[in-house]
């Protein structure tokens, strides 16, 4: 992919997979599983496309199985992430919600335990973006609402809900935070302040929860390939998306979903709490 150029494209939100230009790399092809997560059960927000499948893919070939949230107007991308999980011989439980909801964020962790016999795995990955505003004064509060409430609020319902199912195990939280928590741009003034927020929020939990066993982590991606893309910034930008990291080129969701399963393995992370893991293409995270 290092040699690939985007071409100016736009999509409306939340976007979808098919309509991009090259289509992602979830791992469909490259993915090999090891064991790692054999007899597990994960829930994975926004799970129908971008990291939320490559994730939902990598698990499935590790031996989970593996429940997802999507909006409904995301149902193609559900549909394929979901014969992707069943194709890897475990099942599959789409799960159409909008997190922004307090309530769909207790049923998204209600019936992930009752339809696949509980949670050993929660990521918080669904997340909101809108770079096409740039100023403050062009920020109404829908914009405002649905930011914050995609990519904190929703976050912390969802944990305060699978914690007593993750004590079962114990079990793990991974958050999907971002580079911009460390490099904010002025553009995504709204969303860089939620993924610091979920920095803070990662290493706060893991205290709290040590007792438990429950090990909480994050990662921060850089720029990846996703639909989140061409669907919130300005056409011109995804043109040069991802040029202006060391390794010169935007990643594929497959390059991150690894990253996750290494913090959801038992055997692999079993010490490892209270961290955020970079894979950012050479930017710095601290």
């Amino acid at each position: 992919m290092s040699d690939v150029e985007f071409p100016a494209q736009q999509q409306e939100p939340p976007g979808l997979t098919g309509a991009m230009r090259p289509e992602p790399d979830h791992g469909e092809q490259s993915y090999v599983g090891h064991g790692r997560l054999v007899d597990k059960v994960a829930l994975v927000t926004g799970g129908d496309s971008g990291i939320g499948r490559a994730v939902a893919i990598a698990f499935a070939r590790e031996g989970a199985d593996v429940a997802f949230t999507y909006l409904p107007e995301e149902q193609e991308d559900a549909d394929a992430t979901a014969t992707l999980v069943r194709d890897a011989g475990q099942k599959a439980l789409p799960l159409p919600l909008d997190l922004c909801e307090r309530s769909a964020c207790d049923e998204a962790v209600s019936r992930t335990a009752a339809e696949l016999g509980g949670i050993d795995i929660l990521v918080n990955n669904a997340g909101f973006q809108m770079a096409r505003d740039h100023s403050i004064e062009e920020y109404d509060d829908e914009r405002i609402d649905r930011t914050f409430k995609t990519n904190l609020y929703a976050l912390i319902w969802l944990c305060r809900a699978a914690v007593p199912h993750l004590r079962k195990g114990p079990g793990c939280i991974i958050n999907n935070t971002s580079i911009q928590a460390y490099e904010p741009s002025p553009s995504l003034l709204d969303y860089a302040a939620t993924k610091a927020a979920i920095n803070n929020f990662t290493v706060n939990l893991a205290a709290q929860l040590g007792s438990d066993g429950i090990r909480v982590n994050a990662v921060a991606p850089g720029p990846i390939w996703t639909p989140l893309q061409p669907a919130t910034q300005e056409p011109e930008k995804i043109e040069r998306f991802g040029a202006d990291t060391p390794l010169g080129r935007a990643g594929r969701p497959a390059e991150v979903a690894p990253a996750f399963v290494f913090l959801a393995s038992p055997a692999d992370a079993s010490y490892v709490s209270g961290t955020v893991l970079g894979v950012t293409g050479g930017k710095p995270v601290f």
